[in-house]
């Protein structure tokens, strides 16, 4: 019986891990629950990036259905969807962005208030600004809190402040169309 055992366990062990592996080959990196959906938005005091003096709270999303996406002038991606969300803008979509800047970091270097404001009016200017305002997570605790992996991210905020939906990597029109635009069009109906 014992011989058996022997045999048993690590084959039992190995055929664990062949399916743990076999599962993730066919997993998307971009597809994973957020833990905070149908959760309120946490709790936060954050500044207005262009003016440091004027701060928001979550409070900022009650009654109105609300994309907040996350950006940074350093992002790649947020670059190339920028205009898609400036058409959605135009299409009278509530956008809020929440931007941090890796150059805040000392461990990238130090870089003033007035030079990230600078550089995002430059590429606002450039590529067009679909935000009502933007929120600046100058530490970026509401990042953390809201388990942001990167930029760009974006996140459907209802009327009540709850996350509907979170969705990692760029706003197109297949994501829009496929992902967003049925919830969206149900909050909007309510």
């Amino acid at each position: 019986m014992k011989k058996i055992a022997v045999y048993l366990i690590p084959l039992g062990l190995f055929l664990g891990l062949i399916v743990f592996l076999y599962q993730g080959l066919f997993s998307n990196p971009r597809e994973h629950q957020s833990t905070l959906l149908q959760q309120p938005m946490p709790e936060f005091v954050l500044p207005d990036l262009m003016n440091i003096e004027k701060t928001y709270t979550q409070d900022v999303f009650l009654g109105e259905v609300t994309l907040l996406n996350v950006w940074g002038v350093w992002c790649v991606t947020c670059a190339i969807e920028l205009p898609y969300l400036k058409q959605l803008q135009g299409e009278g979509k509530h956008i809020v962005g929440l931007y941090f800047d890796q150059d805040m970091d000392p461990d990238f270097g130090i870089k003033t208030v007035a030079r990230v404001q600078q550089e995002v009016t430059d590429k606002l200017s450039q590529l067009g600004n679909p935000y009502a305002y933007n929120i600046f997570d100058v530490k970026r605790d509401l990042s953390m809190d809201l388990g942001v992996t990167g930029a760009p991210e974006t996140y459907l905020i209802d009327r009540q402040g709850k996350i509907r939906l979170h969705h990692i990597g760029d706003i197109n029109p297949r994501v829009w169309n496929n992902k967003f635009a049925p919830i969206y069009d149900e909050l909007v109906a309510q």
